[in-house]
């Protein structure tokens, strides 16, 4: 103690018992940072600690003497040294039955996909070398054969996601020229962007057709003139208009491009490689069939149904491919070795049978899962849960409904089960907080002041560590 009483001082006084950033330097605690961490960098957390110190005070929360607030000042700074070592990237558990939840990373990467990013990851690897010949090589061709070979295009790209694909295909071929775009595909997708900004970034200009419901041949026909450079078609793969609707389909749009020499290009957002009727799911544009139906390009997202890593890909005519990868803009948008790696064996899955892809593709095998099985994983979570924890969580098994997500299929879902926790103490949705601060953290959804657990998109050996989340969550 120094001899002052805190609560007889006024506010300027009590401040001026704050420690210095030099004393709180000189405890143990700080000099047991200095000796691992940069002097700068501690001398920020004190800072902080000081600020957040200062600011308690100035609120009038309590009156406290010299001792304490260093000793207050030394514990704060252990616990933000703590907290700021730990990563902001955390692992999460997927209970929220969205497949490809963008807020939860999109597609779980399969195994030899993690295991093709580990292997470049650690070690130097061909990127940008002929090993044949031994000079420079194009990172592109490490999956340019395996896109031509699956969705029989002639040549492909691969960018850092479907926005910069379509950024640098209109940049590449209609800079300063009209692309005609029906406005009931003018659509924004996550993250507020929208297609007329994508449009404009890229220097084209944007030439609206027809009406949002209902877009006709004739409407594209009478817009073009000596100043259009493209057909954009996009896929609304995030919305559906229902109703007293027209829409022209591929293949009528690929014969009026033909006719006046004006690529087609395809943006279908999500895209798949393989039918998805075969598995018994509802349909999405395959990439080969919009080739085949006549557009000029495709493009289409690599972390979607297709399950890679985050990319944006374009399929289609060597004579147009070929100026996009020539343009500046390449080598801003362009993917890393990790991305590639992945990709590439990402790719090479689907040249399985059809019988055998589910079971080494995490998304397709969450698709198509019977409900059945994902009932076996919530009541196997039930019976693991000891008798404490149901006093305190109220749990039930309930039929639920799964999605896909990141806008494939946006109207469909999935028969799917999850477990209902009704807490007995606090709310639903504290429930949900405690949860998503676990480590890992565990995300759910909100239903009707229940929080629910959808198991579709849990893998078994995680239901362990739910189990054990949810014993932490309902206490002691």
């Amino acid at each position: 103690m120094d001899g002052h009483n805190p609560y007889s001082l006024d506010m300027s006084q009590q401040l001026r018992l704050l420690p210095s950033v030099e004393q709180v330097l000189g405890t143990p605690q700080a000099q047991s940072l200095l000796a691992r961490y940069r002097r700068d960098y501690v001398v920020g957390l004190v800072r902080q600690v000081l600020d957040s110190l200062r600011a308690e005070l100035q609120s009038g929360e309590e009156a406290l003497d010299r001792e304490r607030l260093l000793g207050r000042a030394t514990a704060g700074l252990a616990a933000r040294a703590a907290t700021a070592g730990q990563a902001s990237l955390v692992r999460a558990i997927n209970a929220t039955g969205v497949i490809l939840h963008t807020g939860l990373g999109r597609a779980p990467l399969p195994a030899v996909a993690r295991q093709a990013i580990a292997e470049v990851a650690e070690c130097y690897c061909a990127l940008e070398m002929d090993l044949d010949q031994g000079a420079r090589g194009a990172r592109a061709e490490h999956v340019r054969d395996l896109l031509a070979e699956l969705s029989g295009a002639e040549w492909g790209l691969v960018v850092n996601n479907n926005a910069a694909a379509v950024l640098l295909c209109l940049n590449s071929l209609a800079a300063g020229r009209q692309v005609l775009v029906s406005r009931g595909e003018l659509v924004e997708i996550g993250g507020s962007f929208r297609i007329p900004d994508i449009v404009a970034a890229s220097g084209a200009q944007l030439r609206e057709v027809g009406t949002t419901n209902r877009t006709h041949l004739r409407d594209y026909t009478e817009a073009i003139g000596p100043q259009t450079a493209l057909i954009l078609r996009v896929h609304p793969s995030n919305y559906r208009v229902q109703g007293f609707t027209a829409r022209v389909e591929t293949p009528e749009l690929a014969e009026l491009a033909r006719r006046t020499g004006i690529p087609l290009v395809h943006d279908l957002g999500g895209g798949v490689l393989a039918d998805l009727r075969q598995w018994g799911l509802p349909g999405e544009p395959v990439v080969r069939a919009e080739l085949e139906a006549g557009a000029d390009l495709v493009s289409f997202s690599g972390d979607k149904v297709l399950g890679g890593p985050q990319c944006g890909i374009v399929v289609g005519r060597r004579a147009l491919v070929e100026p996009m990868e020539r343009n500046p803009l390449m080598r801003a948008l362009r993917c890393d070795k990790l991305i590639l790696a992945g990709l590439e064996a990402s790719l090479r899955l689907f040249r399985l049978a059809p019988e055998i892809l589910p079971g080494l593709h995490p998304v397709l095998g969450m698709m198509v899962e019977a409900a059945e099985v994902v009932e076996a994983r919530v009541r196997a979570l039930l019976a693991a849960l000891p008798p404490a924890a149901v006093e305190a969580l109220r749990p039930s098994v309930e039929a639920s409904r799964a999605q896909i997500g990141s806008g494939a299929l946006p109207l469909e879902e999935l028969p799917s089960w999850a477990l209902a926790l009704n807490p007995r103490q606090g709310t639903a949705g504290q429930l949900a907080r405690c949860l998503r601060a676990d480590r890992p953290a565990v995300v759910g959804r909100v239903q009707r002041e229940r929080f629910l657990l959808d198991l579709r998109t849990v893998r078994e050996d995680e239901v362990g560590l739910v189990v054990a989340a949810l014993v932490r969550a309902a206490g002691p």
